[in-house]
């Protein structure tokens, strides 16, 4: 797309340069079109210069993951675009300083299995609504909540496995991550360490899901999302 350049020297490189957004990328894998639906890390530090890239892409709506602590400490700044925005926490919002989920990634990755349904849904009746693609989904980096989200829409779609497990393990390129973890500060002045993702933790997430509802299309069911949405998401992502 004329304006838009890649975020290093390599043309095969998959991140998009928007200048104030980390590990922002296309969701395409297997049948899923290519600029229907993007992923990135929030948009806080978003530019001027990054929101008129983001206007090219086509960007329609916003889907923040995060919860109301983040937003408040962390807006997006969109710099006036005309989008539509829509916050679905992933995760239980916290009540004072301490956390309601685990600190453990593989603990996390089993607990976003098991309570982020209602969010996953509400984001696949959104997708599947006119008007709402092209998308951006993201939370605070774009790995965990972004990543296990992401991935469920790719396998209700049919992307195979090994293609959604190395999508998922490219965050980790995107945040300088491919030597270990990070340490950052939380939105409550924490000192925390931003940690590589694994496929282990995706894939056992994943497990999870289909040992409680089956599979993936029987657990958007579960949460309320209906035949006619699903239809209309295959159709709004792949056709």
């Amino acid at each position: 797309m004329a304006g838009m350049s890649l975020c290093d020297s390599d043309a095969a490189s998959p991140f998009l340069d928007i200048p104030g957004v980390r590990n922002l990328r296309d969701a395409a894998i297997g049948p899923i079109r290519p600029g229907r639906l993007y992923r990135s890390g929030s948009l806080n530090q978003l530019t001027p210069e990054g929101a008129q890239r983001l206007k090219a892409l086509g960007i329609r709506s916003v889907v923040d993951l995060r919860g109301a602590v983040e937003l408040a400490h962390w807006p997006d700044e969109l710099h006036g675009l005309d989008l539509t925005t829509l916050n679905l926490p992933t995760l239980p919002e916290r009540h004072g300083d301490e956390r309601p989920w685990p600190d453990d990634q593989a603990a996390l990755y089993l607990y976003m299995a098991e309570t982020a349904g209602r969010s996953i849904a509400a984001l696949v009746r959104h997708l599947a609504s006119p008007g709402a693609l092209p998308a951006l989904v993201h939370c605070a980096v774009g790995k965990d909540r972004t990543g296990l989200t992401t991935a469920v829409l790719q396998r209700l779609l049919g992307a195979a496995e090994a293609d959604i497990t190395a999508g998922f393990l490219r965050s980790n390129a995107g945040l300088g991550l491919l030597d270990g973890p990070v340490p950052y500060t939380d939105e409550t002045g924490a000192e925390r360490l931003s940690r590589p993702v694994t496929a282990e933790c995706l894939l056992d997430a994943l497990d999870r899901l289909h040992e409680l509802h089956g599979s993936v299309e029987s657990f958007l069911r579960a949460h309320g999302v209906t035949t006619g949405e699903l239809t209309a998401l295959r159709t709004a992502l792949t056709g």
